[in-house]
């Protein structure tokens, strides 16, 4: 029978990727598409084409009975296990199921199934208890080559990190621990706007105070475990705030559609709803009665209703068109959520042009920039590029530019090029930062306590710092920089490092002297440019044009000798419990 769509390019992209990796191997792998993309289309897809059994998972009722609708497109029958939507059919070649009601049924599903999909597969907890490991590892007994293939639009999570560990591009994710293991296919969102598959989105620099969310706690993630106390105390703090950004949203839409507003807590959302028409406004939390919520969202998307406040439940699996606002309000320090949230505004509408995009949290975020996998080190931070002097791999960090747009610094640790071994892809084991080890030498992640290479334990540089202040003759000088003059009739090199109130200390490396001149290699030759590229000097004059690169190490440790202080420790990449130069507050 033939099929009531047509893939996108894309879309036969993502299908092709799948078959040709479950051909060779049996590892759980994603697909990365962003929001709008049509993901259901790709599982109606992939499960027609499947000659056994398929399971199809997902979290919410919603996206359950819109999977299988678009199955159905496809001319084939399939059934739905879901108590939310009150069928609960398990003896059909495509089951569609709910996590919730399926893990609690499992015995009913006792035929080998070749196929499990998992829609919004970034829930999946490495945790044997949870639902889905516990659905899977039951589908693995019954037939162990079953393939696991996961789909999503955020594919890094705060707090838990990638959800795979290698991707097709030949780059490593900096998750060693992850239930999926390669990410397949991945669609960028600028790729899906520029060929017209979404609507544009506009990202008004709305004129207007933003509620400042760099005052809550660095636990906040915005995503979970929100610390509601701290955001009531913050917004509560801000009444006029609330009010004033209310009525720049309600001025800004008055020729739209459809108005999404993400609020942060239940009391702010509130608030927001009191300031908007009552008859043109719905409220839905997660406190919301499902039939109630089902009959607001139907509103909504019927267009009775002009606009839709939530907090924390319409970030996936919501499907309206017509939506051409958006409007955060809720902090975020996950770009893919700030993405996801946005994503409701894109999808292809009559009569829709454009998508104003309203964010009154600062967040700073550019709705096409990739995610980065790390928290934003400052608020000045940018995504930047650093190639690996190694394997020539192009890494993307946070960062900082200069005015004319060149990287002055970036944060990152470790390339995360991917490089082949005796067949297998191995993570490139060049590192931007490192630790030293003392015992061997070898260059260790900033973070470890024991070395990768002799497994010697790795002095904490908090302790190296509280031992050195607790000595009588030693000094610690906060670095904030440090200057160099080269001694040439010496062949020498006096470093001098500076710290915030003016103290200096001095060093000096003798080219001509093996041990000296190895130790100016061991400290600085591997960090020059933020370690852009490591070079071994043999001669003072080499190293003459590199001296504006040299790094400044974050505390600098002398112990007093007869009549000057000697330099015993330089910490480089400094993470810890002490301040470093310049971050008074």
């Amino acid at each position: 029978m033939s099929q009531a769509f047509q893939l996108r390019d894309y879309q036969v992209q993502a299908v092709r990727a799948s078959l040709e990796h479950f051909r060779n191997n049996n590892d759980p792998a994603v697909i990365v598409l962003p929001t709008g993309a049509g993901k259901s289309l790709v599982i109606a897809e992939l499960s027609r084409l499947a000659k056994g059994r398929v399971i199809c998972l997902t979290h919410v009722k919603e996206l359950v009975e819109q999977n299988h609708s678009k199955f159905l497109a496809t001319g084939s029958d399939a059934g739905i296990f879901s108590a939310g939507l009150k069928q609960k059919n398990h003896l059909d070649k495509v089951t569609f199921a709910s996590i919730q009601s399926i893990s609690g049924h499992l015995d009913l599903f006792d035929q080998s199934v070749s196929l499990v999909i998992i829609d919004e597969c970034h829930r999946v907890a490495l945790e044997e208890s949870g639902q889905y490991q516990k659905t899977i590892q039951h589908f693995q007994t019954v037939n162990p080559n079953v393939k696991v293939l996961g789909l999503t639009a955020t594919p890094y999570r705060l707090g838990h990190g990638w959800i795979y560990q290698h991707h097709y591009h030949g780059y490593a994710r900096n998750t060693p621990n992850t239930f999926f293991k390669r990410c397949i296919f991945e669609l960028p969102l600028q790729h899906m706007v520029k060929k017209g598959y979404l609507t544009p989105p506009i990202h008004y620099d709305a004129a207007i105070s933003h509620y400042d969310f760099s005052l809550l706690t660095e636990s906040l993630d915005g995503e979970q475990n929100t610390d509601d106390i701290a955001l009531i105390e913050l917004i509560h703090k801000h009444p006029r705030v609330t009010k004033a950004i209310t009525e720049q949203i309600l001025e800004l839409s008055i020729d739209r559609q459809g108005v999404m507003i993400f609020a942060a807590t239940i009391d702010h959302a509130k608030e927001i709803a009191s300031y908007l028409p009552n008859e043109q406004t719905a409220l839905i939390t997660g406190s919301t009665k499902l039939a109630e919520r089902d009959r607001l969202i139907a509103d909504f998307k019927a267009r009775h209703i002009k606009y839709l406040v939530n907090v924390s439940v319409l970030t996936t699996g919501f499907d309206a068109p017509h939506v051409d606002v958006i409007a955060i309000l809720r902090p975020t320090q996950s770009i893919s959520l700030f993405q996801q949230i946005v994503g409701r505004g894109l999808r292809l509408s009559e009569g829709k042009k454009d998508c104003l995009v309203l964010d009154y949290t600062n967040n700073g975020y550019n709705i096409f920039q990739p995610e980065i996998g790390e928290k934003k080190p400052s608020p000045d931070s940018v995504a930047v590029q650093a190639h690996c002097p190694e394997c020539d791999f192009a890494n993307t960090f946070w960062g900082k530019l200069s005015e004319d747009g060149e990287v002055l610094e970036h944060f990152g640790r470790r390339c995360h090029g991917l490089i082949s071994d005796g067949g297998e892809e191995q993570q490139c084991s060049y590192r931007f930062r490192f630790k030293r080890c003392t015992s061997c030498d070898a260059e260790n992640d900033i973070a470890a306590r024991e070395c990768q290479n002799c497994s010697e334990k790795l002095i904490d540089p908090d302790d190296i710092l509280r031992r050195a202040l607790n000595l009588k003759d030693t000094k610690v000088l906060r670095c904030s920089g440090l200057t160099t003059s080269l001694m040439r009739k010496d062949n020498g090199l006096k470093v001098t490092y500076h710290d915030e109130d003016g103290v200096t200390l001095s060093e000096s490396f003798y080219f001509n002297i093996k041990k000296s001149r190895n130790q100016f290699n061991l400290m600085f030759g591997s960090r020059i440019a933020n370690a852009s590229q490591k070079i071994t000097f043999e001669a003072l004059e080499e190293v003459e044009k590199f001296l504006p690169y040299l790094p400044t190490p974050d505390f600098v440790i002398a112990k007093k000798k007869k009549h000057y202080w000697e330099v015993s420790e330089r910490l480089f990449d400094y993470q810890g419990l002490y301040r470093k130069a310049n971050e008074l507050q």
